[in-house]
C-alpha cells in the first residue's frame, strides 16, 4: 500500500461511522482507531529547534541567572531532581495510559519495562500513536495524567 492509497483510506475511516479499522498485507499491520466527542484544534507542522549555546556577558549575565532560577523555581526542576532517564513526548496530542478506556494502563509506577515496549497512547488528528521505551528499566514516576493534553518533548515518565 503506497502513501496515496494509505491517505485515502485514512479520509474515508475518518468519515465513515466507524470508531476502529484493522488491515494486514503481507506482514504490514494498520490499525486506525478513532474517539468520538473530542474536539479538534489546529494543528501546524512541528519542526525540531536544536537550542545553541549563547555566551551571556556583562550585566546581562545577572538577569539571565535570575531569569533561569525563576525558570527553575516555576517548573519545580533543581540540581537535586530524581534521576533515571526520561521518555518524553514525539509528538502533541493526547496523552492515554491504556489501549482502551477499561483496559488497564500500559504501565504503572514500579513496573519493570524494556526498550521497545508500548508504555502510552498519544493521539493526534484522530490517529492513535503508540509510545514505546527508550530504555530499559523500572518506572519510578508518570509525569502525566490520562487524557491531558501533551506537547512535542512534554516529559512522559521517569525511567530508572
Amino acid at each position: 500500500m503506497d502513501v496515496e492509497q494509505l491517505m485515502k483510506l485514512i479520509d474515508k475511516v475518518s468519515e465513515s461511522d466507524l470508531t476502529g479499522f484493522k488491515y494486514e498485507e503481507n506482514g504490514i499491520k494498520l490499525q486506525l482507531n478513532k474517539k468520538e466527542n473530542l474536539v479538534m484544534g489546529t494543528t501546524a507542522a512541528v519542526q525540531a529547534v536544536t537550542p545553541e549555546a549563547v555566551k551571556v556577558t556583562g550585566a546581562s549575565s545577572k538577569a539571565a541567572t535570575d531569569l533561569e532560577e525563576g525558570v527553575q523555581k516555576q517548573t519545580g526542576t533543581s540540581e537535586a531532581d530524581p534521576v533515571g532517564n526520561v521518555v518524553k513526548a514525539p509528538l502533541v496530542g493526547t496523552f492515554y495510559a491504556a489501549p482502551a478506556e477499561d483496559a488497564e494502563p500500559f504501565i504503572q509506577v514500579g513496573d519493570s519495562v524494556k526498550k521497545g515496549q508500548s508504555v502510552a497512547i498519544i493521539e493526534a488528528m484522530k490517529l492513535m500513536n503508540e509510545i514505546e521505551s527508550d530504555f530499559d528499566g523500572i518506572v519510578t514516576e508518570i509525569l502525566v495524567k490520562n487524557g491531558q493534553a501533551v506537547e512535542y518533548g512534554q516529559p512522559l515518565f521517569r525511567i530508572a
